[in-house]
């Protein structure tokens, strides 16, 4: 066995491990957050949306109907599943322009939950520097890397999270 074969076991094992682990610990969380969508709003209570996979394969991708942090806990059926990593680039649809020519790359690893754009201080990246993290993750991520950016991305959220409500506040007075 080669040491990238060695690498991708890994990772899919702490993938199988920690999404399975979250999605148990949260899944009352999911269905009452499901729930309370589903009876306070006309529609499903679940988005979809087709993103590219690994190799390029498409899969439809799941998220809640919220613009909480909530939303993306359907996304760790898809990462026990085996279509996204914990770690890895932003999920994108198959026609978007970094799933063709050399940013193709993005495409031999599975989209992420997380990654490095999501731990980023600057809350508003351009999408060119989004870019250019997801392919630095994708040339150069080993397990540590993953780990720690697996580390940063609940302290990210929260301090994402106070400085808009402080700008909310801002507004308000």
């Amino acid at each position: 066995m080669t040491a990238n074969h060695r690498r991708v076991d890994l990772k899919r094992g702490l993938d199988l491990l920690g999404g399975t682990a979250l999605l148990l610990l949260l899944s009352p969380l999911l269905g009452a957050a499901a729930l309370s969508l589903a009876l306070g709003q006309e529609g499903p209570a679940l988005r979809r949306r087709t993103v590219a996979g690994r190799g390029g394969r498409p899969f439809t991708m799941l998220t809640l109907r919220t613009r909480s942090p909530l939303a993306a806990l359907p996304l760790l059926l898809h990462v026990v599943r085996g279509q996204m990593s914990l770690v890895g680039p932003c999920p994108l649809s198959p026609t978007h322009r970094e799933c063709t020519g050399e940013a193709r790359r993005r495409l031999t690893v599975r989209p992420g939950l997380t990654g490095p754009w999501q731990i980023s201080d600057r809350s508003d990246l351009p999408w060119e520097e989004r870019e250019l993290l997801d392919l630095h993750y994708v040339d150069h991520h080993w397990l540590g890397m993953d780990l720690s950016v697996l580390a940063r991305t609940l302290p990210a959220v929260r301090r994402r999270r106070l400085r808009r409500a402080s700008a909310r506040a801002a507004r308000l007075a």
